[in-house]
């Protein structure tokens, strides 16, 4: 099976890769960088793709960057909605798989505090959201044979592309940098490691999972306090975070105040996911922040 990769660089693309080569009996992935396609021009994007032959899609582009998008919603609707239509297109067109990533930002402004299922109805509270969200509303008429992958609050080796680091290296950072820091503990979410994902990726195309959207989170729930917590105790970072309300920290971008994903569907189909705090530990070692602290103590 030869698979179509776009977005392979950010944290996500990266452990798609790497999980890939590792595996005993390898998938055929053609990275497709921003350099090879910009995506923001549909009609020549579209164009250049329907001229690779590939069996499989799996997009990992978007217009991510959450307090930007507020400003840009033409840029965010174009690469978020109208271009993941026509890739959706495409892939009918030459009976081929599409994997689509979306984001729990679909949700927020439901009423709902219990982990949301696939079938909940979405309320994003921003302009990512609702460009992601009408994504997935296109792309699901467009094509019968696709998975929508929902994913939240992720943590990979790779950092997030023009992010400047994910969640866990900037607490990191900042722990080190100074002796107290403010962080919000009135959101809740599913901190995910994008490793975990490539696993189930990677796993549901190879069983052949039926079509439609699964989310893909590791178990468990955390507001980004308890997260941030959580991470400078095991980094062994001798520093204070003090809880604060999201009110006291706003941002252009409103974000859910709960938007923990329950991952039942995943786990049904091919297995449980690991929580949030063994992946954590997980990807520190493999960070070398445990290694690190341990030495120096």
């Amino acid at each position: 099976m030869t698979t179509l990769l776009l977005g392979p660089n950010g944290q996500l693309g990266t452990d798609i890769q790497a999980t890939n080569a590792a595996n005993a009996s390898p998938l055929t992935i053609r990275p497709v960088t921003r350099a090879e396609i910009d995506l923001e021009d549909i009609e020549r994007a579209t164009s250049i793709l329907r001229g690779i032959p590939f069996d499989a899609l799996i997009n990992c582009a978007s217009y991510h960057k959450t307090d930007e998008v507020e400003r840009n919603a033409q840029k965010a609707f174009t690469i978020n909605a109208h271009l993941v239509q026509r890739l959706a297109e495409i892939c009918a067109e030459r009976r081929a798989r599409f994997i689509h990533i979306s984001t729990d930002y679909v949700f927020g402004g439901q009423a709902k505090r219990e982990p949301l299922s696939e079938i909940d109805a979405k309320a994003p509270l921003n302009v990512y959201g609702a460009s992601k969200g009408m994504g997935e509303d296109l792309a699901l008429q467009a094509n019968d044979d696709m998975l929508i992958l929902r994913v939240a609050s992720l943590f990979g080796v790779a950092g997030a592309s023009g992010k400047g680091g994910n969640f866990v290296e900037t607490i990191i950072r900042l722990a080190r940098e100074k002796s107290e820091l403010k962080v919000v503990a009135d959101q809740f979410m599913s901190p995910t490691a994008t490793a975990d994902i490539a696993v189930v990726l990677l796993n549901l195309l190879r069983v052949g999972a039926d079509s439609g959207i699964y989310h893909v989170v590791n178990s468990g729930a955390a507001s980004w306090y308890d997260f941030a917590c959580r991470i400078i105790e095991l980094a062994k970072v001798d520093a204070r975070i003090i809880p604060i309300a999201s009110a006291e920290f706003p941002t252009p971008a409103k974000r859910p105040p709960y938007s923990v994903l329950s991952n039942a569907k995943v786990r049904g189909a091919i297995g449980p996911m690991r929580s949030w705090e063994e992946a954590l530990d997980s990807y520190l070692h493999a960070k070398g922040h445990r290694s690190a602290a341990t030495i120096s103590g």
